[in-house]
C-alpha cells in the first residue's frame, strides 16, 4: 500500500489517498470524522483484484480542505476533478455514510466515469426528527461545543469483539480536523435531499448496503434508495451498526466482489489529463 499526493489546480486543494493493488479503478470514500485508513480491511482484500484507491476527504486526513461553506455538490465536483487526474476513463465507486452520499452525487452527475456504484450506510430523505438532530450536531461542530466520540455508541455494539475497532475510531475522531469536519458535516446534514429526486438518473448498477441496527441509514432508506435507482440492489446486514465495513468486513468484501465480479477483469485507460 502506498500513500499518494495529486494536486488539483483547478480547485486549489491537495488530496492525499492510499493506492494498492492493479487492474481496473475501484476508489472508496470514507464518512464525515474519518479518513482513508477507515477502508483498511477492505484495502487488504479487494486490492487483490483491483486498484484500489482510498482518499481522504477534503480536510480529512492529509488532504486539504475547502475554504469556504461547502455543500455535497462541491465535495462530489472535488472527486469528479480527482478522478480527472487518473489514467483510467471508467471507475468503480464506494463510499461509505458522507462518502455515501458523494458516490451517488458523482454517479448521477458523471455518470460517463461510474460503471458501477455502492452505497454504504447513505442517508435519504430523514424525517424530521433526524433531521433535527443531524442539523443539532453540525451546529455544535461549527460552534467547536461538541464531544467528538459522541457517535461511537451508535456506530458500534457492545460486543467485546467490536471494541478494538471503536477504539481505533474514537483515535481517528480525536485527530480528525476540527474545520475540516465540521465543513463536511454541514453537507452531510442537507446531504440526504440533495439527490434523492435524480437517483432514477443513474445509469450504472448500485449497491446499497447497511445494518440491521444502523438507526440514522437504516433498512427502509437502504431500499428507497435501490428501488430509485433503475438498477439498483439491496443489502441488510443483520445485526451490524453503522461501521459495518469494520465490523463486518468479511460480509462487506463478498457482497462487493460479488456485484463487482462483470469489471473485476476489465483495465481501461484514458489519455493523461493536461493541466
Amino acid at each position: 500500500m502506498t500513500r499518494k499526493t495529486q494536486q488539483l489546480s483547478e480547485l486549489g486543494l491537495q488530496v492525499s489517498y492510499l493506492e494498492a493493488g492493479q487492474g481496473t479503478p475501484l476508489v472508496l470514500i470514507h464518512g464525515v470524522g474519518m479518513n482513508a485508513d477507515a477502508w483498511f480491511p477492505q484495502m487488504d482484500v479487494l486490492s487483490r483484484y483491483f486498484r484500489v484507491i482510498a482518499v481522504d476527504m477534503p480536510g480529512h486526513g492529509e488532504s486539504s480542505g475547502f475554504r469556504h461553506p461547502a455543500t455535497l455538490k462541491d465535495y462530489v465536483q472535488w472527486l469528479a476533478q480527482f478522478l480527472q487526474t487518473q489514467p483510467e476513463r471508467s471507475f468503480a465507486i464506494a463510499g461509505h455514510s458522507m462518502g455515501a452520499l458523494i458516490t451517488a452525487g458523482i454517479a448521477i452527475d458523471y455518470p460517463q466515469w461510474v460503471n458501477h456504484a455502492i452505497v454504504m450506510s447513505g442517508v435519504f430523505k430523514r424525517n424530521d426528527s433526524a433531521r433535527n438532530a443531524v442539523l443539532k450536531r453540525a451546529q455544535e461542530l461549527a460552534s467547536g461545543n461538541v464531544r467528538l466520540d459522541a457517535p461511537l455508541d451508535r456506530w458500534f455494539s457492545d460486543d467485546h469483539h467490536e471494541q478494538p475497532l471503536r477504539q481505533k475510531v474514537g483515535t481517528w475522531l480525536q485527530q480528525v480536523n476540527l474545520d475540516g469536519y465540521a465543513r463536511a458535516y454541514q453537507a452531510f446534514a442537507a446531504g440526504d435531499r440533495f439527490y434523492s429526486e435524480r437517483w432514477n438518473e443513474m445509469q450504472c448498477p448500485v449497491l446499497v448496503m447497511t445494518g440491521e441496527l444502523d438507526a440514522n441509514s437504516n433498512p427502509d432508506m437502504t431500499r428507497q434508495m435501490a428501488q430509485a435507482a433503475r438498477q439498483g440492489q439491496a443489502v441488510v446486514v443483520a445485526n451490524a451498526k453503522h461501521m459495518l465495513n469494520l465490523t463486518d468486513a468479511d460480509r462487506v468484501n463478498e457482497e462487493i466482489l460479488s456485484f463487482l465480479k462483470p469489471v473485476a477483469a476489465a483495465v481501461t485507460q484514458k489519455e493523461p489529463v493536461k493541466e
